[in-house]
């Protein structure tokens, strides 16, 4: 025969997950003191009270005795009908539909990326920012994440409210009542939220409360003792168990297909029971059917700014073992893999409804420590939470070497360990930010660089120029100077210099030279010897054999972008047929030339500084990423009054961004005044180098060589 199960109750009377602590006298006093802890009868007064009157005015009947789930009190004598009560309220059910703020703000079509407290910008829904799409709306979400106000800044909107999760929930209880049993569909979600003890089967049968035996410190049932015995054995206190409500129960396993005696694991929300996890001795898992998905220990999260979320309940256990109670665990483990594509809507996401579920005490929470078991699926799990809570605000727990999980961590290292792994969760990578540690082989690389190093710029085949600028991949320079200066001829030379020295390909995009002029240049240079014989020098031309060989090194070292029709390229078209020439000819430098024979249809109402920004910030980023050196020739804009000075690189036409956003910006310019100097000097004005390794304003000065077009250092 089993002994009587004593009354269910936590160590101090409180439901569990309340904090410990206050005399017996207090807890035996608290109203609704344990999970399934018998309902104590109204309190009385010193004066005896009457039952109401019955609600029609006809004469008063006997009155009936007033009863309670466990008590029955007799009747109290009568009392005159001015001094009675007044008839109690009929019981309303529990708001077991959590409003979270994120729905109360969804009604106004406000939509966020994180509902922590704090400041928030977004889009107007009033005004949709104008045509520029501004995000012009301020969302101020309070620290107790259940208010918010807004306002647009746009003058011709000036859109401003505000709403809280109260305002809500008042609303919600009207519409409910007025509904008369009607949808239980969470404000502005989408997705069905379930009444605990309700499924799609209709009402959840919820054991009874004779049927659990408290499991804690003291005196217990056998079935009790023998899991409080396992629980000590995975370094679990009993007064912990206690805390968080465990309890066991003969019942029915769908596993093992008989009555068993199970550990429960109940799951509350607001101090009433929601679900219930049973785990038998072989291991096996199951819930109460139909019950709605919350996370364990869902009130110990209550108003919480920091959270762990763990894989399973005895995780949870072992953390507040270790002094961490702000714990949750998911009710139903881990998946086998993260799911590809992106995160399904509310109402489809079944796997993970105990996240919305559970939203109105998520949304508020700002930092969000994931430790997750360390095999691939408690990876996956931490992936996958991590998705929809919000990679920002998550961190990865990395449990010591050769432990599993935290209940793991707690036997095999202790509490401290524990604790230390949580406190050193690291935050999920984020596209696109990073810490300098991330980069650490990198930086310590670039430390030990030798002087010949390309991450210290390559030689330019010049000593004079490589004073004061080197080339380095993945930088960006600009080049500018009057026509006929020769700025496309000294790039030209520049690139054949590393082709020899460096072994370096090139794509070239010259729209103002036709291929044969282009590969007549070319070949000049890397062979010294003249094209043509007598029409711009007096030596004689190259051989055929070494025209041929020019050919094969300039086809080995160059690849030609050129549009085939007579549409103008765009930088756009420009750099995908540049990314293709990384992947199939591995090319370290790319040349555009010039920028005004390009296509440049901008959007309506976007000014030419603006575009010019952004085509610039795309080809650096090309640049950076391939590791590619870009040399893009501008044109200056018509110079007025000019007398043969030099222009400046805030001179070319289009915009100064030109000059703000370039690595490296330089000015060519040919002397044409022979009292100053030869007519064949070449000034490299070197105006602005953004790496001070690579080189150093200045104004080294070449020969151009007629003959060959080469330039050459003046002795």
């Amino acid at each position: 025969v089993r002994p009587p199960a004593p009354e269910y109750r936590t160590a101090t009377g409180g439901r569990p997950g309340a904090p410990s602590g206050g005399s017996p006298a207090a807890s035996a006093a608290r109203p609704g003191g344990g999970l399934y802890a018998p309902k104590p009868p109204p309190r009385q007064t010193s004066a005896p009270r009457a039952h109401p009157p019955p609600p029609a005015p006809t004469p008063p009947s006997p009155p009936s005795q007033r009863s309670s789930p466990t008590v029955s009190r007799p009747t109290p004598p009568a009392a005159p009908v001015d001094d009675a009560v007044p008839p109690p309220p009929p019981p309303r059910a529990p708001d077991r539909s959590p409003v979270a703020l994120r729905d109360v703000l969804l009604q106004k079509a406000i939509v966020l990326q994180s509902y922590t407290p704090g400041q928030h910008r977004i889009v107007c829904p009033s005004c949709g920012g104008g045509s520029n799409g501004e995000r012009s709306l301020a969302v101020h979400i309070e620290a107790d994440g259940r208010e918010a106000q807004w306002m647009c800044h746009r003058a011709t909107c000036e859109w401003t409210g505000g709403s809280s999760v109260a305002d809500a929930k008042s609303n919600s209880r009207r519409t409910q009542s007025e509904s008369a049993m009607g949808s239980n569909t969470s404000v502005g979600t989408g997705m069905s939220s379930r009444r605990p003890g309700a499924g799609a089967g209709g009402a959840v049968k919820l054991p009874p409360p004779e049927s659990l035996e408290r499991v804690g410190p003291g005196e217990t049932t056998p079935a009790a003792k023998k899991w409080g015995a396992w629980l000590e054995s995975r370094g679990i206190d009993l007064s912990v168990a206690e805390r968080n409500g465990l309890a066991s129960q003969n019942v029915f396993s769908p596993p093992a297909g008989a009555h068993v005696d199970a550990l429960v694991f109940p799951y509350m929300r607001d101090g009433e029971l929601v679900n219930i996890k049973y785990r038998g001795e072989d291991k096996s898992f199951w819930q109460v059917k139909g019950a709605e998905k919350i996370l364990f220990g869902l009130d110990d999260i209550a108003g919480a700014r920091e959270i762990v979320i763990v894989e399973g309940e005895m995780d949870k256990l072992a953390l507040e073992q270790a002094g961490v109670k702000n714990v949750v665990s998911v009710p139903d483990g881990a998946p086998g893999k993260v799911k590809d594509g992106p995160v399904p809507a509310p109402e489809e996401d079944r796997k993970f409804e105990y996240l919305w579920n559970c939203r109105a005490a998520l949304d508020p929470v700002s930092r969000v420590v994931i430790a997750a078991d360390a095999d691939a699926p408690g990876q996956a799990l931490a992936e996958e939470l991590a998705r929809r809570l919000g990679k920002e605000r998550c961190f990865r727990v990395h449990w010591p070497e050769g432990c599993k999980d935290a209940n793991d961590v707690l036997l095999k290292e202790g509490e401290a360990a524990l604790r230390g792994a949580i406190d050193n969760a690291e935050g999920f990578p984020l596209r696109g930010l990073f810490r300098f540690s991330d980069f650490e082989d990198d930086i310590s690389n670039y430390f030990g660089v030798e002087e010949s190093s390309e991450m210290k710029g390559v030689s330019t085949g010049w000593k004079s120029i490589d004073n004061h600028y080197r080339v380095v991949p993945g930088e960006l320079t600009v080049i500018t100077g009057v026509p006929n200066s020769g700025k496309s001829e000294w790039v030209d030379a520049l690139m054949c210099n590393l082709a020899v020295q460096h072994g370096w390909t090139f794509a070239l995009c010259s729209m103002e030279n036709k291929v044969h002029e282009h590969a007549r240049k070319l070949v000049e240079k890397y062979t010294g010897e003249p094209w043509f014989e007598g029409k711009y020098t007096k030596k004689a031309r190259m051989r055929p054999e070494t025209m041929r060989q020019g050919l094969h090194w300039l086809d080995n070292q160059f690849v030609l972008i050129r549009h085939e029709d007579d549409e103008l390229p765009s930088v756009d078209w420009i750099i995908g047929l540049a990314r293709a020439a990384v992947m199939r000819h591995g090319i370290r430098g790319l040349l555009i030339d010039p920028y005004n024979e390009l296509d440049h249809k901008r959007p309506q109402g976007q000014t030419e500084t603006e575009y010019v920004s952004q085509m610039l910030t795309r080809i650096k980023k090309f640049a950076q990423h391939y590791d590619v050196h870009v040399w893009f020739v501008a044109h200056p804009r018509q110079l007025h009054n000019w007398r043969g000075e030099a222009p400046g690189l805030y001179d070319i036409s289009g915009s100064a961004h030109f000059i703000n956003k370039c690595d490296n910006g330089i000015v060519v310019h040919r002397n044409r005044d022979e009292k100053t100097g030869s007519l064949r000097e070449v000034t490299v004005m070197v105006a602005k180098v953004r790496n001070k390794v690579a080189g150093s304003i200045g104004d080294p000065k070449l020969e151009y060589n007629l003959s060959n077009g080469r330039y050459e250092d003046i002795q």
